[in-house]
């Protein structure tokens, strides 16, 4: 991928200037302020949720191990595309040398594609615990989440270097303007001065094969999931049943929804308002959201949290439980 910079570096564009969000002069430190809260807010919850997981024998499932990847990912996530979110606002159109926009190019591409597999990961997590409970500890034992955490973090590397390199070795004669927050596959293709067909197969392809191949695993999960539900016997089996996976199902939902209507298309899309307005909401919205999701109703980590706030009251209940 080194040689791939250093030949797109040769091509006459040493930076681009990132146009940001739009928004006018007065809004632009109110608009800042809160996407600034999001970011630190979004930091705060994963990290938490990373620190009840790790530090809590009962969270040790492959749920939450799962969850704990994702949080992982999450705080990367938002760090990656954050930050020059957030400089756009403050200080407005600014420039970014060529290597750094394709290093954030290549981050934000290996972690979406991540992301992708991992709720995949998780959908087939919940097909297993729901469909078939007697064999769930043998099919999701420790080495096999361990398996598809690696494989889902290593697969979207590969992806990355693979698109990084093709969007790398283009010529970029000027204009240098991205009329985007950050470094996007989609603005730096407008850019280029050379023929991109190559490019762009490559990358309809490697979002058919992460995109629309983690979505028909989720969709097949699920569907089989609902199959399962509906045949329960009771009206409480059916409803313990679908409170273990609507929040995923919500996440997954919000997420392949903008993504797959954003970068499932060869042809190049131009960075309109409406463009950014979708990046925002996946790459900042919901990975604010997702922690929330996924544990407003987790008796299991209501209870985690309550006993990391309050160490001492558990700690003098167990003891009052002893000595009775």
């Amino acid at each position: 991928m080194g040689r791939a910079l250093s030949l797109g570096n040769v091509s006459g564009v040493q930076e681009f200037i990132l146009l940001g969000l739009s928004a006018r002069q007065g809004v632009r430190v109110v608009v800042f302020a809160v996407f600034l809260t999001l970011y630190l807010l979004t930091l705060l919850e994963n990290a938490l949720i990373v620190f009840l997981v790790c530090s809590h024998a009962e969270l040790r499932k492959p749920m939450y191990f799962f969850l704990g990847n994702l949080s992982c990912l999450e705080m990367c996530y938002v760090s990656v595309t954050m930050p020059s979110l957030l400089a756009g606002l403050w200080m407005g159109p600014y420039h970014v040398p060529f290597t750094a926009c394709l290093i954030q190019l290549f981050l934000f591409i290996s972690l979406i594609g991540t992301k992708c597999t991992l709720l995949a990961s998780m959908a087939c997590d919940r097909y297993v615990a729901i469909c078939r409970p007697l064999h769930y500890p043998m099919l999701m034992r420790p080495q096999v989440c361990r398996g598809l955490a690696g494989t889902s973090w290593l697969g979207g590397l590969l992806v990355s270097v693979v698109k990084t390199a093709c969007i790398a070795s283009l010529s970029y004669c000027g204009p240098n303007v991205l009329n985007h927050f950050f470094c996007d596959v989609s603005p730096l293709l407008n850019l280029s001065c050379t023929h991109v067909a190559l490019t762009e197969l490559v990358d309809f392809l490697s979002a058919i094969g992460i995109f629309c191949g983690t979505l028909l695993v989720a969709l097949a999960s699920y569907s089989a999931i609902g199959v399962t539900v509906l045949r329960m016997p009771s009206a409480a089996a059916r409803r313990k049943a679908f409170s273990t996976c609507a929040s995923h199902l919500v996440v997954v939902g919000i997420f392949y929804s903008v993504v797959l209507f954003m970068y499932s298309r060869p042809s190049r899309v131009e960075s309109t308002d409406l463009h950014k307005v979708l990046s925002v909401v996946y790459t900042v919205v919901t990975p604010a959201c997702s922690p929330v999701v996924y544990c407003l109703r987790n008796k299991e980590v209501h209870a985690a949290l309550r006993r990391a706030l309050h160490p001492r009251k558990g700690s003098s209940a167990i003891t009052d439980i002893s000595r009775s």
